[in-house]
């Protein structure tokens, strides 16, 4: 409930204090007083768009701040308890200050928030119903969202919202990734055959550099032979005389003069070491000629070998020793196919399981729609009756969607149709209904569906517009039996309905020399009288109106 309401430098309102209490409160004044500007501030802490037009001339910021008692509103206190907003008190404090420049900043319970968290939690706490709110009343958009707050399964609308945002999702990824077009199955298959030739290519890490080795080898044979056998004959085996037996000459003709030089002594080492390493060089080359084989058919596998390699590499246009990172580049883009494959199958199953959830959800929504729209309907006709529309009727429309578009808003489209005279078929809004019957159709709808509305305070702001006559004492009749579940401000021009209010707070424009400003007024048992005296007859009060004003008011007490 809203207890509390501080409104500085707004609009023309330089300071104002209200301490609100429960029940109807009836907010008149007159023409131009600013009767709206209260309910204007209040609108703006709860997140309503704000700009520089707000300050009042000559301020820097305007500043409003609203108290809210939550003690009775469980999802407002979990809300902050989540936030670590919570207050000890089981109050809210929710304050907006615009600046003169345009910029707005919001607080709840002293903490900065969002504009949008200022409009989440509003919704919890009040709802406001404007004089314009008829307009709407010719969208069938307005119609779903009236029948489902009606239901109490606002929740589950959007539920079904989110659950229907999750199939198109899952079903648009679906469908791309199940995109088979020629060019990539022209891909798929260049990859499975370029992989199979690798794959019988079998090329083993290093093979490549051994190959080439050996066929080098193989390929000189006979020249590697006959040059090896020239160096070991030249060496050791040469019957003219050989390296070594040159070496061993002259070692033993420097070794008995070694004692008389030492440069003689050095060269003598020198041919020592160097006939050590020339027989290390002939058992070499001895051993290799063991051991080697001139193999015509080994050079011929050889060679077909790195044929096939280089083949395939000039067909790949890269180099022969590039092939096996090729081949994993390759194995890549195949895997990635076949992920895609299981991606498909991954996203089918979870577009099975949203559908089907989906389906539920919508399947639970028409129930409990067709269910209230009957009740609703019953209700809302009953209302309109009483309000000058003695034979109107209402009824609610529920015509199936196409499920497999996943509608957002459920498996139907909701619609109010009316019939404003006895024996005339039900018709849209739009096409029968005058200003006038707007107006009963929407104040009666909103009576209706406020009464079963979990938030605790309700504003109407001028919704008997176009009303008068009886019709309005029962206007004032409706909206004090809603002030007695709860709190209703009404901001109104009708005696009628200001007389049925426990408490009534006076609109007055105080004129000076170079400012305007609005005062708000808790009006005592006096002042009542002669408020809705004028409101029945003018400025100039008459025993008359006044005599008429105790009437209204003594049917309340």
């Amino acid at each position: 409930m809203l207890v509390h309401l501080a409104v500085n430098n707004y609009a023309i309102v330089d300071h104002l204090e209200l301490e609100l209490k429960g029940g109807m409160s009836a907010i008149t004044g007159e023409t131009g007083a600013g009767k709206s500007i209260m309910l204007d501030a209040l609108a703006l802490t709860l997140g309503d768009r704000a700009d520089s037009g707000a300050v009042r001339p000559g301020a820097d910021k305007a500043d409003i701040l609203a108290t809210f008692d939550i003690s009775k509103i469980p999802e407002a206190q979990a809300w902050l308890d989540d936030r670590d907003l919570d207050s000890p008190e089981q109050q809210v404090i929710l304050r907006r200050v615009i600046t003169a420049e345009g910029r707005s900043r919001g607080y709840i319970n002293g903490s900065p928030c969002p504009q949008q968290d200022l409009k989440t939690l509003g919704e919890m706490l009040i709802d406001i119903h404007s004089q314009h709110e008829h307009q709407s009343l010719l969208k069938t958009e307005t119609h779903r969202r009236l029948l489902d707050e009606y239901a109490g399964a606002s929740d589950l609308a959007r539920q079904i919202q989110l659950a229907a945002q999750r199939c198109r999702q899952t079903e648009q990824a679906l469908q791309q990734a199940s995109e088979h077009n020629d060019e990539q199955e022209a891909r798929l298959q260049l990859l499975s055959y370029q992989l199979e030739e690798l794959d019988n290519l079998s090329l083993l890490d290093g093979e490549l550099e051994l190959l080439e080795g050996e066929q080098r080898q193989l390929a000189n044979a006979e020249q590697i032979l006959m040059a090896c056998q020239q160096v070991i004959n030249l060496c050791s085996e040469n019957d003219t005389g050989s390296v070594l037996q040159a070496m061993t000459s002259s070692l033993n003709r420097l070794g008995g003069l070694t004692e008389h030089s030492r440069h003689l002594n050095e060269a003598h080492n020198l041919l020592a070491s160097a006939q050590i390493q020339v027989e290390e060089a002939v058992g070499e080359l001895s051993r290799y000629l063991d051991h080697f084989e001139a193999d015509p058919q080994r050079q011929q596998e050889v060679e077909e070998r790195l044929g096939s390699i280089y083949e395939l590499a000039r067909k790949h246009r890269v180099n022969p020793e590039e092939l096996p990172a090729l081949q994993q580049r390759l194995i890549d883009e195949l895997e990635s196919f076949q992920q895609r494959d299981a991606d498909i199958e991954r996203l089918g199953d979870e577009l099975k399981a949203y559908r089907e959830h989906y389906q539920q959800l919508a399947d639970k929504l028409s129930g409990i729609r067709h269910k209230a729209a009957q009740k609703l309907a019953k209700a809302v006709t009953s209302e309109i009756q009483r309000l000058g529309m003695p034979g109107g009727r209402i009824e609610l429309q529920l015509a199936p969607l196409n499920p497999g578009h996943y509608p957002p808003n459920g498996l139907e489209s909701v619609e109010f149709l009316v019939s404003a005279n006895p024996g005339q078929p039900a018709k849209p809004l739009a096409k029968v209904a005058s200003g006038g019957e707007l107006s009963r159709i929407s104040l009666g709808i909103q009576v209706i569906t406020a009464q079963t509305s979990r938030v605790p305070t309700l504003v109407f702001d001028e919704v008997d517009v176009g009303i008068g006559g009886p019709t309005a004492e029962i206007v004032g009749q409706l909206l004090r039996q809603l002030g007695e579940r709860g709190q209703v401000l009404t901001v109104t021009h009708l005696p009628q309905v200001a007389a049925q209010g426990h408490q009534h707070l006076f609109v007055r424009k105080e004129q000076k020399k170079d400012s305007t400003r609005t005062r708000i007024d808790e009006l005592d048992q006096s002042g009542r009288i002669q408020e809705v005296a004028r409101m029945l007859g003018g400025v100039d009060l008459t025993e008359e109106s006044l005599a008429h004003a105790r009437k209204l008011l003594s049917l309340t007490a």
